[in-house]
């Protein structure tokens, strides 16, 4: 035994072949006897190396129990007005199965003794008077013995959580190799990776929202020294604020409402292998000054934990914002993007590459032709792939992936033509881009002297809103749909002319709802009404059309 530095003893334990120091007095023993002088013995001889709480029947030891749920050792006298410490013992291993129990009798009980040790609630019993020194030395193993239990528990958990995540990215079926376009637009990023993979330095992706972060991010750790070890990966605009921090770091039993076990956190997992942190520009600024310290002393405190965590991870961040923007905005520290920016790699949307089209197309025709179990891998026909190639892809490689995906669905194994393709110009117009209309209108355009006849007609609301949520990408749900209502509605008020009784006809909806919807969205003011004959005024009371102002 050693005297900790606050004179707290510990225990030296042996374990494969190291030593394990326990804090004895982080450990609560409970004494339970009806007599007084007995539990003032306990708290004469031990009150200075263990940390003791004292009832005088097993009703106040259960009630103990309960205000403190981490009673490592429990020593109960056996002849008790009452409830008896064996009746007792079995009321805490239902209770608190972890406890380590612990008889004292004055009288030769064997059949009792044995038969509580046989069943497992007794861990060891001694014979009253008890020696200090035995009894000092059975509370000691007692506390290594549920030290070693809780350790043993938390590891299994650490362990069973450290495959369910690797579980889930076996689900997702990662493909490393799959990187398209290495002698095309993506030359130059590629040549990035492979100069920055053997370093430790800390990698910094820049690109839109779809061009393949991640991908490039699974190419550095793939090419590192760092290659067998966990890959991690962290969205951290996907995880509530108030969640974040635990999700990195971990927490403690207790720390905060719905902690009711430790929790190891992603840095922990990424230990001596690499963490992704994706949309690395949406962290709080407290979350920043968190992520700078692991990033200069590469170590953490969980949540609701004193214990300092040292970790070795290599870190490589990703975002679609502009962080020096955000730096002098004062959104984003300087301090930490310098450490996150040691190396940068800028990865170009698709419509700056659009000589990788034709093989990403290939590539995600036979992918997705695997993962929807079709016999055979349809082929693209000439046309096709000039609409494609000619669409400026919004949501780069993530929608072209989309995109063949559901002609594959609609094509059901026959060559993939233009009529698959029919829904491109909608999300173009649904984007509601200039650029993407354009180029939509010049994709969708009969080759030359081909008559205009089978040209697509025009989606409705409907189609045009799938449209613009499949192709949104990373853009929150809710930002797509009000974009999209108001759209519509100006869609509506322009195809009536102004006038609100049809716009609301055309819409489905009565006049008060269109009413809301306009200056919910800011648009009162550019519809408004004015007095006049016409067909507002004869439905409605005298109001007439309105002007776009």
């Amino acid at each position: 035994m050693s005297d900790s530095e606050n004179g707290a003893p510990t225990l030296a334990a042996g374990v494969e072949g190291g030593e394990l120091d326990v804090d004895l007095a982080s450990y609560p023993v409970l004494v339970v006897d009806d007599e007084p002088d007995n539990t003032e013995a306990f708290r004469l001889n031990f009150k200075r190396r263990f940390s003791l709480l004292l009832a005088s029947s097993g009703e106040d030891a259960l009630a103990q129990l309960e205000q403190h749920d981490d009673v490592a050792v429990l020593v109960t006298d056996q002849r008790m007005p009452g409830m008896d410490g064996i009746t007792l013992l079995e009321r805490v291993r239902e209770r608190s199965p972890d406890t380590v129990r612990i008889v004292l009798t004055a009288y030769t009980d064997p059949d009792v003794i044995l038969g509580a040790v046989n069943r497992g609630d007794v861990w060891r019993f001694l014979v009253k008077p008890w020696n200090a020194a035995d009894m000092e030395a059975t509370i000691k193993a007692a506390i290594e013995r549920y030290h070693l239990v809780r350790e043993n528990r938390r590891l299994v958990d650490e362990l069973r959580r450290t495959n369910a995540y690797l579980r889930e990215e076996i689900r997702e079926g990662h493909d490393e190799t799959a990187i398209v376009g290495g002698e095309g637009g993506l030359a130059a990023t590629l040549d990035s990776v492979n100069k920055v993979a053997p370093t430790t330095a800390t990698a910094l992706l820049r690109g839109e929202s779809g061009t393949g972060k991640e991908l490039i991010a699974r190419a550095i750790h793939e090419a590192s020294p760092r290659r067998a070890k966990a890959f991690v990966k962290v969205n951290c605009a996907a995880i509530p604020e108030g969640l974040l921090e635990s999700e990195l770091f971990g927490h403690e039993k207790g720390s905060f409402t719905g902690a009711h076990a430790r929790r190891i956190g992603r840095f922990e997992l990424a230990d001596k292998g690499t963490i992704f942190l994706d949309e690395i520009g949406d962290v709080s600024a407290a979350m920043q000054v968190k992520l700078l310290r692991i990033l200069q002393e590469q170590e953490f405190e969980r949540v609701g934990g004193a214990e300092t965590k040292k970790v070795d991870v290599r870190v490589i961040a990703a975002t679609n914002r502009d962080l020096e923007k955000m730096m002098k905005d004062g959104e984003f520290r300087e301090d930490l993007y310098f450490r996150l920016a040691v190396f940068p790699v800028d990865i170009p949307p698709l419509r700056e590459r659009r000589g990788d089209v034709a093989a990403l197309v290939d590539h995600f025709v036979a992918r997705g032709s695997k993962k929807l179990g079709q016999r055979r891998v349809p082929r693209v026909d000439p046309e096709a792939r000039r609409r494609l190639t000619a669409y400026p892809w919004p949501g780069n490689v993530r929608e072209l992936e989309n995109v063949i995906e559901r002609a594959l669905i609609l094509c059901g194994g026959a060559p993939i033509t233009t009529a698959e393709l029919r829904f491109l110009d909608r999300y173009a117009f649904a984007m509601g881009g200039d650029e993407a209309g354009e180029a939509a209108r010049t994709a969708s355009a009969p080759a030359d002297g081909a008559s205009g006849a089978g040209a697509s007609a025009p989606a409705s609301s409907a189609e045009a809103a799938a449209a613009a949520i499949a192709a949104a990408g990373d853009e929150p749900l809710p930002k797509v749909l009000e974009r999209l209502e108001r759209d519509e509605l100006v869609r509506a008020l322009e195809k009536a002319g102004g006038s609100k009784a049809k716009a609301a006809r055309e819409l489905g909806i009565n006049r008060s709802t269109l009413y809301y919807r306009l200056k919910r969205h800011g648009l009162d003011e550019r519809f408004v009404e004015s007095t006049g004959s016409g067909e507002d005024a004869s439905e409605d009371g005298g109001e007439d059309a309105g002007e776009e102002s």
